[in-house]
């Protein structure tokens, strides 16, 4: 879906397009390959927990036409971005959810896709809860920057698959009159499938 302000098909608005404040926000390739690996498609429900500024729960809403993404954000802050950011690009099928999560899912219809960038502490209770929500052939992606996150995942819950990909991106940047590379630090991408 089009917007005026980003008028392309694909993902990747570039990060500087977004409202941030001081709320962490997923870094533009980071949103792609989650994206890709979300396998989104029209009319689905997403819900993004621990949205952020919203900056993925955007990405994806443009994604899926007739469909509706649930940005969920417990930070008063974030759902301010997320408010913000969803006029900025005029969309109206992002919906934020102010709340922590589990507590707050069991008001939303049952998603297609689960994406988690943040989850306070509460992997383990959001996860069992989404496990028990997922529609048929769902798909959940959980971007985790901590060892710990990685770790509780390699093996992934029953019934589950899981793939795990780690992104290290670098972006070129002016140094006097040569460029160097400044990194972004690394995320692990884990993808969660039914057996």
């Amino acid at each position: 879906m089009k917007t005026k302000l980003w008028p392309y098909l694909t993902p990747g608005i570039p990060d500087e397009m977004f409202i941030r404040g001081k709320i962490p926000m997923t870094k533009e390739e980071i949103r792609v390959v989650t994206l890709a690996k979300a396998r989104p498609a029209p009319g689905q429900i997403i819900w993004d927990v621990g949205a952020g500024t919203g900056s993925l729960s955007i990405e994806a809403a443009r994604l899926v036409p007739g469909g509706t993404v649930y940005a969920v954000e417990k930070n008063p802050a974030g759902i301010d971005l997320i408010v913000q950011n969803t006029r900025r690009f005029g969309l109206d099928n992002v919906i934020p959810v102010a709340g922590e999560a589990p507590a707050v899912l069991k008001e939303l219809p049952s998603p297609h896709r689960v994406l988690i960038g943040g989850s306070g502490g509460r992997l383990a209770e959001i996860l069992a809860y989404v496990i028990k929500r997922m529609m048929p052939d769902g798909r959940i992606v959980i971007n985790a920057v901590t060892l710990e996150t990685v770790a509780r995942l390699i093996v992934p819950p029953e019934g589950w698959q899981s793939e795990i990909v780690q992104l290290q991106v670098s972006r070129s940047v002016p140094a006097g009159q040569v460029h160097m590379w400044r990194a972004l630090n690394p995320v692990c991408i884990i993808t969660l499938d039914k057996l």
